[in-house]
């Protein structure tokens, strides 16, 4: 595999489907049941990506823990990311809050990172099996208020799941770099204190 061109880091709370995401994307599979083992640290995994003009190149994408123990450790495997893919549970809306952490997190140590939310487990939410807890029409103002882009996800259906990645690679090769935002659009749409957020 030669040399990684687009990073890519995924973030977000334990079990909200992140290293799912990964392997629909990698190789197009899904594992029912929680057929997956939990992270520790992060897992590493690598793909040539071809853009929407054409072009070649190499994404890494970085699966890391969303265990409280781990967030240290985190810090350092976002360090240096081209983008980042925070990940929420659209069932959880607990979920959802530790996203906006991650959102601030980013904004502080990494400003240039592009942001990408995704709403994960949709399938669950279209079946009824589980009652959705985070409204999209909520999810997207705070989007733009901090200039990111947003998607829900099925890694069991596939949908949405390589869609995602194309926007990030698409936007690495066409766009010119984030503008940083200010922790007073963070907050945009939160009631929450500044000492709270960022």
């Amino acid at each position: 595999m030669s040399k990684v061109d687009l990073k890519v880091v995924m973030l977000g709370q334990e079990f909200v489907g992140k290293t799912s995401i990964c392997e629909r994307f990698i190789n197009q599979h899904f594992k029912e049941n929680g057929g997956y083992q939990t992270t520790i640290g992060a897992v590493f995994v690598a793909k040539p990506v071809v853009s929407s003009r054409g072009k070649k190149i190499v994404l890494g994408l970085w699966d890391t823990a969303g265990s409280e123990r781990y967030l240290a450790m985190s810090r350092i495997f976002y360090r240096g990311a081209s983008a980042a893919i925070v990940c929420y549970d659209i069932g959880s809306q607990a979920s959802w809050k530790k996203a906006k952490f991650w959102v601030c997190e980013l904004r502080k140590h990494e400003e240039d990172c592009r942001i990408y939310l995704c709403g994960t487990k949709l399938d669950l939410v279209e079946e009824r099996r589980t009652e959705r807890q985070v409204n999209i029409d909520d999810v997207e103002p705070y989007a733009e208020g901090i200039q990111a882009k947003s998607f829900e996800t099925s890694s069991k259906t596939g949908k949405n799941v390589d869609r995602l990645f194309q926007v990030i690679t698409d936007d690495f090769l066409s766009k010119p770099p984030v503008v940083p935002v200010g922790p007073e659009n963070l907050r945009l749409h939160e009631n929450v204190p500044k000492k709270k957020c960022c």
